[in-house]
């Protein structure tokens, strides 16, 4: 067991949450019971993920994505409603962590992705270092990298071939940082791995070579 003030003030610690300038507020967003004896994590506070926790009898919910962004409508209806109150109902804790846990060198998800995939890191593409760069050990065929980052995350990887070169310099980010391939390419990636894309990526790609 441990205390909701203790587990918030640790994991800010951890993650230096002062450091970034955020969409949203880090650390502690709602307050449930103090004492923390089970905790449910996800990447976001959505409806099924709350009755989960619920059912899990979990006292607080840890999550990537919680609430309160920047720009988004500040009253508390419809959707945003039965989220919270559902979480007050039942006592338990929300604590989310955006770009703190993005850019983490050693628990974040770029630290994770690049384990799981195989990659050394050797620097970081923002002040932030939320965009990854590093190497694979050996190069290896585009087809056979998309083949282990669709094994790894069990899900198809979409691929903007461009043009047949192998791969060995990656740069990666696990969220929506499609924003960043052109930086990739100064950089001397072969590779740009990023968790969205939008439409003019895709040229992007292809004219740069990435």
């Amino acid at each position: 067991m441990v205390t909701l003030t203790k587990l918030v003030s640790h994991i800010n610690d951890i993650l230096n949450v002062d450091k970034f300038n955020d969409y949203a507020p880090n650390g502690l967003q709602l307050e449930g019971r103090n004492k923390i004896n089970k905790l449910a994590t996800a990447v976001t506070a959505s409806l099924d993920v709350i009755k989960r926790a619920v059912d899990m009898n979990a006292d607080a919910l840890l999550v990537h994505h919680g609430y309160f962004w920047k720009g988004e409508d500040q009253t508390i209806t419809g959707m945003k409603k039965k989220r919270l109150a559902l979480l007050i109902k039942n006592d338990i804790s929300l604590l989310a962590y955006h770009l703190p846990l993005d850019a983490h060198p050693e628990y974040g998800n770029n630290a994770c992705l690049g384990r799981m995939f195989g990659i050394m890191t050797t620097d970081v593409m923002d002040k932030q270092g939320l965009v990854n760069i590093g190497y694979l050990d050996e190069p290896i065929a585009l087809a056979q990298f998309a083949a282990k980052v669709s094994q790894v995350l069990s899900r198809q990887a979409l691929v903007i071939s461009a043009g047949d070169h192998p791969v060995k310099r990656i740069a990666w980010c696990s969220g929506g940082a499609q924003k960043s391939l052109l930086k990739a390419a100064a950089m001397g990636a072969d590779v740009y791995l990023s968790g969205e894309i939008s439409e003019n990526t895709v040229h992007e790609a292809r004219e740069m070579g990435v």
